[in-house]
């Protein structure tokens, strides 16, 4: 997983409340194992037409959209289904992030631990990040991990919340069975002092 620290990036603005995992990789695509290819199919039944043809007018289609690195949603995102397959197609186009005023738990928690940061946001953020998509398509946002925080053109910074263990994995770079094999040599000391305990029902038999 690639370590996230900062970030500044154009970004696309799907101002939809209640984007469902669903949405974001239609149940079909689910049956492959391999993320390789995944991006592709990203919004597929919003993207493409009845014959697989892209659709010139949105906006996963349009020339500005390929060099984004954030996508900026409605809220309530990644709601439905669980589905790990979400993140990936996010991933898979070449999103680092996603900004919203909610996130389903389990869209957020598996993003995280595959190196997706949900950025939440308050309602005013939101509308104006979306007024600035429509306004100036060349805009960059500025996200720093570190500082939790989320820069707009003309310096406004807004705070997002991020728990602990999440924010460490991700800017390491690395998931929670990373997490544990970096403390590999503390675990196996704990286990040297501390031996297994004895079953005290096989003990007394």
């Amino acid at each position: 997983m690639e370590p996230f620290k900062t970030l500044t990036s154009t970004f696309v603005s799907i101002p939809v409340n209640d984007i469902d995992t669903d949405q974001l990789i239609p149940a079909r695509f689910l049956k492959v194992t391999d993320k390789a290819g995944l991006g592709d199919n990203l919004f597929y039944d919003w993207r493409y037409d009845q014959n697989g043809h892209p659709k010139p007018e949105f906006i996963l289609n349009q020339p500005k959209a390929k060099s984004a690195k954030i996508l900026v949603g409605g809220d309530n995102f990644g709601c439905g289904s669980s589905r790990e397959h979400a993140p990936w197609a996010l991933m898979g186009y070449g999103f680092r992030a996603v900004i919203s005023t909610s996130f389903a738990d389990i869209f957020r928690n598996n993003s995280l631990k595959n190196g997706l940061l949900p950025v939440i946001v308050d309602e005013d953020t939101l509308s104006e990040l979306h007024e600035l998509a429509e306004r100036d398509p060349d805009a960059t946002l500025k996200i720093d991990l570190s500082a939790q925080t989320l820069q707009l053109p003309g310096g406004k910074t807004v705070e997002f919340p991020i728990d602990t263990f999440s924010k460490t994995c991700m800017l390491q770079g690395i998931d929670q069975l990373g997490y544990l094999l970096k403390h590999e040599s503390e675990i196996e000391k704990y286990e040297k002092n501390h031996p297994p305990r004895v079953n005290t029902k096989q003990a007394i038999v």
